[in-house]
């Protein structure tokens, strides 16, 4: 098959990283694809775009762009579309959804966009085969992603990713730390990292739904990534101040087929001491506004005060949003002298909305990253630990 042109969308702030990857996994030079706002663009095979959705951890998706045309109006969407020749992805039995972004659009109602391009979809097959496929919102078989910026590509079948930060001292055999570990995401994707395990590998996708789908090239790329498994290059550690969140956690690993490599543990942020004697990476994504609170209870037991009860189903919540403990404390300013104190030598991540954290936390950044997490502008800061009598750099 003629190459395909391929857009891989991922979180606003990691395109670097994604451009990158893909270079890696497919093999492709830099000069290959082109860096966008919000994902990477390239040209590739379909093996190429199979390898993407296998082993891609910073892609959102893989697109397929099958149309680009100039639209004024909703009519001219519904041209674009039908010009697709549909038939040759998918086959009328399959169901289909249609999802509409735009920006700067001069269209008056993207719903109403997204129900052109459904009856484009849909008119084409009856016009081509007799037949047309249903649409399912909820479990579709094929998704089609209509884009808009004055320009109106039209996309065919993309795939959920999820996200997930930059995790490349794990492959350099560096132990990794998550001290609020929530349900155990990067820990485990530390892991997967680890131990070469691809993203992908236990997933169904929807384009195996699709007429270019070949069960037995995808059976050797999937047969591949296994041979490429080995022992974890490097310890993983996660803990969290809710045991019923660690059991969670614990759960989820066994279910990524990681148990072997997370070593988990229960305890407060604020007074668990290093997992290992080789300083390694902390990669922290705290609790914090529209998620969950955040903080410990080792601000309350410390002044010799218990910790409020909370019920059953906020067991996690120990905190408040501003981010302070029980005693009236900043949670990240306790955090960042206990790291002082016994985590010299350890490298940092911290990824939070509060984009002044360095300053609440008495630290210099050493690197800055902007990114999105979901819709929540944040930052990703990196703190080179020292020990507490060792002045910060200006």
């Amino acid at each position: 098959m003629n190459a395909l042109s391929l857009f891989v969308p991922c979180a606003a702030g990691v395109e670097a990283y994604l451009a990158s990857e893909v270079a890696q996994i497919t093999g492709l030079p830099a000069t290959a694809m082109q860096t966008l706002r919000g994902g990477v663009q390239l040209q590739a095979s379909w093996r190429e775009a199979l390898l993407l959705n296998l082993h891609s951890r910073l892609g959102m998706r893989v697109l397929i762009q099958l149309a680009h045309a100039p639209y004024a109006n909703e009519q001219a969407i519904y041209d674009a579309a039908l010009a697709v020749p549909w038939e040759m992805w998918f086959t009328p039995r399959e169901t289909f959804r249609i999802d509409v972004t735009a920006q700067h659009s001069p269209l008056k109602s993207l719903n109403f966009a997204a129900l052109r391009v459904k009856d484009a979809v849909a008119d084409r097959f009856r016009d081509k085969t007799g037949v047309r496929p249903d649409v399912d919102t909820q479990r579709p078989a094929v998704r089609v992603h209509a884009s808009g910026w004055s320009m109106s590509p039209v996309y065919a079948p993309g795939e959920t990713r999820p996200q997930t930060l930059p995790l490349a001292g794990v492959a350099q055999g560096l132990p990794l730390y998550d001290p609020c570990c929530g349900s155990g995401t990067i820990a485990i994707e530390a892991a997967q990292i680890a131990c070469r395990i691809a993203a992908g590998g236990q997933r169904r996708f929807g384009f195996e739904r699709l007429r270019l789908f070949d069960a037995h090239v995808w059976q050797q790329l999937k047969q591949q990534a296994v041979d490429q498994q080995c022992p974890p290059r490097a310890p993983v550690f996660g803990s969290d101040v809710a045991f019923r969140m660690v059991d969670f956690a614990r759960r989820n690993g066994e279910r990524a087929g990681v148990s072997h490599a997370i070593e988990w543990r229960g305890g407060d942020a604020l007074q668990r001491m290093p997992p290992g004697d080789i300083p390694g990476l902390m990669l922290v994504n705290p609790p914090y506004g529209e998620r969950i609170d955040t903080a410990g209870v080792a601000g309350s037991s410390r002044q010799g005060r218990p910790a409020p009860s909370v019920p059953s189903h906020a067991a996690p919540l120990a905190g408040r949003e501003s981010g302070q403990v029980q005693d009236g404390g900043d949670f990240f300013l306790q955090l960042a002298s206990h790291w002082k104190k016994h985590y010299a030598g350890w490298r940092a991540w911290v990824l939070t909305p509060d984009l002044k954290l360095p300053g609440r936390m008495r630290l210099k950044e050493s690197r800055k990253v902007p990114m999105w997490n979901g819709p929540i502008e944040c930052r990703l800061f990196r703190f080179d630990m020292r020990a507490a009598s060792a002045p910060e750099p200006h």
